[in-house]
C-alpha cells in the first residue's frame, strides 16, 4: 500500500507546477539537474518566441514565467506555457548573461556597465548599479591573430557573469575585474574583490564560500561575508598567443569538491576546502568553456571543439564514455532531467543523450542549421574550419564569428527543463520550448 502511494507522491513531485530554476545552472552550486522528467522522446516545438538579437542567456523559470536576455539589448519575461510576452525592460547594449530570480525581483547585467534589479511581475526598476565598465577579454596576438602588436578584443567572449543570490546579497562578475556583492535591497556594495583581469564567469556559491574563476587564470574561493580570499588555483598561462588562458567556465560544487573547465584545455576537481588539485583532464589544446554537471557521482561536461560531451567519474577522474556526434564547436553547458540529458552546439542542434549509455536519443534542429551548417560543413557532417575561418587578421576572425558562424542558428545557452519541456535560446533570436 504504502508503495504504491509512493510512486504517485513521486510523479507529482517531478511533474507538478512548482519547478522554479530561479538563477543559471539552476541552484547556487550549479550543479545543471533539473527535478523534472523532461523529454526523453521528442515530440514537437511547443512555441519559439523572436526577439531582434542573438539569445545567449539562460533563461531562469519562476512561478510560470520565463525570465532571459538578447542582444537586442532587451530582458524579456514571456509566460512559460504560451510563450506570449509579459513584459520587456530594455538597457543600453546586449543582455547575454542568465538572470537571476529571487523574492519577486529580476538581478542581471548588461553590456552597457550597470547591474540592474527589475520587478518580476511588472518589470519597474528598483535599482541599477553602475559598475567600473564592462568590457570583453582582450590580448595581444590573440588566437595567433594579427597584428601581432596589437591587442584584440576576444570574438568568443560572449557571455556576461550571472548572478547568484543569497541572503538578500547578490553576487557576480564584471569586466572591471571585479566580483561585486551587492545588498538586493537597494544596490549598494557590500564589498568587491579586484582580480587581475575580466571575470565573465558565473560565481558559485556553496557553503557560505563563492567560486569563481577569472580571466587572470586564477580560480578563487572568496568568503561570501566579506569577499576575503580562503584560497586561489593557477591554471595556465599563454603569453604568445592568449589562446591558451583564462576561466570562462561556470563551476559546480557538489560534496566537496569544485568542478569547472578552462580555456588552458584542462578540466580541474579541487578540493573545496583547500584548493588542492585532486584531479584534471586534459583536452589536448581545445577549450572547455561549459559549465559542468554533477550528479550520482559522476560529473558531465563538453568540451569547444571537437564537440564532445564526456562522462567522468567524479572522485577519481576515469573516463567512463565520450560521446561524438560530429558536433560543431560546444558552448552550451549540458543539462540534465531525468535519465536525459540536453545539450547545444554551434550547428544550431540541441542533442538529448542516454545518460546511462551516452547514446543519442534524439536531435532537434533550428531552422537556421538547416538551411546554413551543410555549406559550412565536411561530407561527413563535421565543421568545414577552412570556409569558416579565413585569413589571419583578427578583423577575419570577428567576421566570421559574428556574421558567418551565428547564421547557423547556434545554440549558446545551456538548456532549462521544466515539467516535459526543454527550453533554451539560438543565435537566430529565438527562445525555444521544445518537448
Amino acid at each position: 500500500m504504502l508503495k504504491s502511494l509512493f510512486v504517485p507522491l513521486l510523479l507529482l513531485c517531478a511533474c507538478g507546477l512548482a519547478q522554479d530554476t530561479p538563477m543559471f545552472r539552476g541552484n547556487p552550486q550549479h550543479t545543471g539537474v533539473y527535478s523534472a522528467p523532461g523529454a526523453p522522446q521528442f515530440h514537437q516545438v511547443k512555441w519559439k518566441f523572436k526577439t531582434n538579437g542573438f539569445v545567449f542567456s539562460s533563461p531562469a523559470a519562476v512561478s510560470g514565467v520565463l525570465y532571459f536576455g538578447s542582444t537586442d539589448h532587451n530582458l524579456y519575461a514571456i509566460d512559460l506555457e504560451t510563450g506570449k510576452q509579459k513584459w520587456k525592460f530594455e538597457t543600453g547594449s546586449r543582455v547575454t548573461g542568465s538572470p537571476a530570480v529571487e523574492s519577486g525581483v529580476v538581478y542581471f547585467g548588461s553590456f552597457d556597465g550597470n547591474f540592474y534589479a527589475v520587478d518580476a511581475a511588472t518589470g519597474q526598476q528598483r535599482w541599477k548599479f553602475q559598475t567600473g565598465g564592462e568590457r570583453r577579454f582582450a590580448g595581444k596576438h590573440l588566437h595567433g591573430m594579427q597584428p601581432a602588436g596589437e591587442a584584440h578584443p576576444d570574438a568568443w567572449d560572449f557571455y556576461l557573469s550571472s548572478p547568484v543570490v543569497n541572503a538578500g546579497v547578490v553576487y557576480f562578475g564584471s569586466g572591471d575585474n571585479n566580483v561585486y556583492a551587492l545588498n538586493t535591497s537597494d544596490g549598494s556594495v557590500k564589498w568587491k574583490f579586484t582580480t587581475g583581469n575580466v571575470v565573465h564567469a558565473s560565481p558559485t556559491l556553496a557553503h557560505g564560500v563563492l567560486y569563481v574563476g577569472s580571466w587572470d587564470s586564477y580560480f578563487y574561493a572568496l568568503d561570501a561575508a566579506n569577499g576575503k580570499v580562503k584560497w586561489r588555483f593557477k591554471t595556465g598561462e599563454d603569453p604568445a598567443n592568449n589562446n591558451q588562458v583564462g576561466i570562462q567556465s561556470s563551476a559546480a560544487v557538489v560534496d566537496g569538491v569544485v568542478y569547472f573547465g578552462c580555456r588552458d584545455s584542462q578540466f580541474y576537481a579541487l578540493d573545496a576546502k583547500t584548493g588542492a588539485k585532486k584531479w584534471s583532464y586534459d583536452n589536448k589544446g581545445t577549450w572547455i568553456i561549459a559549465s559542468p554537471v554533477v550528479r550520482d557521482g559522476k560529473v558531465y561536461f563538453s568540451s569547444s571543439e571537437p564537440g564532445y560531451v564526456f562522462a567522468f567519474d567524479a572522485a577519481t577522474g576515469k573516463q567512463l564514455y565520450r560521446v561524438d556526434d560530429k558536433r560543431w564547436i560546444m558552448f552550451s553547458s549540458p543539462a540534465i532531467a531525468g535519465n536525459t540529458m540536453y545539450v547545444g552546439s554551434f550547428d544550431g542542434t540541441l542533442r538529448a543523450i542516454d545518460v546511462d549509455s551516452g547514446n543519442i536519443a534524439w536531435r532537434f534542429q533550428t531552422d537556421a542549421g538547416k538551411q546554413n551548417v551543410p555549406g559550412l560543413s565536411n561530407p561527413d557532417g563535421a565543421t568545414n574550419y577552412n570556409l569558416l575561418f579565413f585569413g589571419d587578421f583578427s578583423d577575419d576572425m570577428v567576421f566570421a564569428v559574428q556574421t558567418v558562424l551565428m547564421k547557423t542558428g547556434a545554440i549558446l545557452t545551456s538548456p532549462v527543463v521544466v515539467k516535459d519541456t526543454v527550453y533554451f535560446g539560438s543565435s537566430d533570436g529565438n527562445l525555444y520550448a521544445v518537448n
